[in-house]
C-alpha cells in the first residue's frame, strides 16, 4: 500500500509544474474576453490532465482554427517541449509574431483541406505532417468535419507522427449512436462510430472522460442552434499507437 501510495504520489506531481503552466496560458493577456468566456464549458486544464500533456513533450495540433487551444498549448511546451500545428493553420499565422508564441512550428503546409463540389464534408489530401516521433497529437471539435475518406487521412497521418506509445487526442460533438447525418444534427459524430475508425487506423483505444457531458443536450440539433450552442455534449477520448 505504501508503495502504491508513493507511485501516485510521484504520477500526481508529476502534472503539477504542467497544471502551473496551463494556468498561467489561461491567465495571459493575449487571450480575448470571446475566448475566456469559454473556459468554463470547454475545462482546458482538467482535459489536458485527463489526456497526459506534460510540458516537455513534443505535441501536434491539428486543425487549431481561430487558436483558442494554441495559446493555451504552444506557451506550455514552449521550454522544454515543442509545439506544432498542421492543417487550417491559416488563422493562427499571425499568432507566431506575438512574444512568446515565436516557437510555433507550421508544418504540413502543402495539406490540401477542401470540400468538393456538391458536398457537405471536407477532404483531406496530405502525404505528410512533416513531423515524426511526436509525443501527442491533439484535435478538438474537427473531426465531424470529415467525410469518411478525410477521417480516414487525418488518422493516418497522426499515427504516423507519433512515436510507439504516443497519444492520439481527440474531442467532437456527440451525435446519437447509428443516427443518419442530416442538416438538422449536423456537426456531430457518433463516438461508436470513432472508436472503430481509430482503432482501425492501428490505435489502442486508452480511456474517455465525461467531462463534455451534458445530460440537457438531447443530441437533436445542430451545434451552433441557441438552444445547445456552448453546451453540446462532447466526447473525448484517448487513444495510443501500440509500443
Amino acid at each position: 500500500m505504501l508503495l502504491a501510495a508513493s507511485v501516485n504520489s510521484i504520477a500526481s506531481d508529476s502534472f503539477d509544474a504542467t497544471a502551473e503552466k496551463i494556468k498561467a496560458a489561461l491567465n495571459a493577456e493575449i487571450r480575448t474576453e470571446a475566448e475566456t468566456d469559454r473556459d468554463r464549458n470547454r475545462n482546458a486544464l482538467q482535459t489536458l490532465e485527463f489526456f497526459d500533456l506534460r510540458d516537455d513533450m513534443r505535441i501536434i495540433e491539428l486543425i487549431p482554427g481561430g487558436g483558442w487551444y494554441t495559446k493555451i498549448l504552444a506557451p506550455v511546451v514552449s521550454d522544454k517541449g515543442e509545439y506544432y500545428a498542421a492543417i487550417g493553420t491559416g488563422r493562427i499565422k499571425n499568432l507566431t509574431e506575438e512574444s512568446g508564441f515565436e516557437k510555433i512550428k507550421i508544418v504540413a503546409q502543402d495539406a490540401k483541406l477542401y470540400r468538393k463540389e456538391g458536398e457537405r464534408f471536407y477532404s483531406l489530401e496530405a502525404d505528410s505532417l512533416g513531423v515524426k516521433n511526436l509525443d501527442m497529437v491533439l484535435t478538438f471539435r474537427n473531426y465531424h468535419n470529415f467525410g469518411e475518406e478525410g477521417r480516414h487521412n487525418m488518422n493516418k497521418l497522426a499515427f504516423e507522427a507519433l512515436k510507439p506509445g504516443g497519444v492520439y487526442a481527440v474531442v467532437d460533438h456527440t451525435a446519437r449512436h447509428m443516427e443518419e447525418q442530416a442538416p438538422a444534427n449536423r456537426r456531430r459524430i457518433d463516438p461508436v462510430l470513432a472508436i472503430k475508425e481509430i482503432q482501425e487506423a492501428g490505435f489502442e483505444f486508452v480511456d474517455y472522460s465525461d467531462l463534455h457531458y451534458r445530460a440537457d443536450d438531447e443530441l437533436r440539433y445542430e451545434v451552433g442552434v441557441k438552444s445547445v450552442s456552448g453546451n453540446t455534449d462532447r466526447w473525448t477520448m484517448k487513444f495510443r499507437k501500440p509500443k
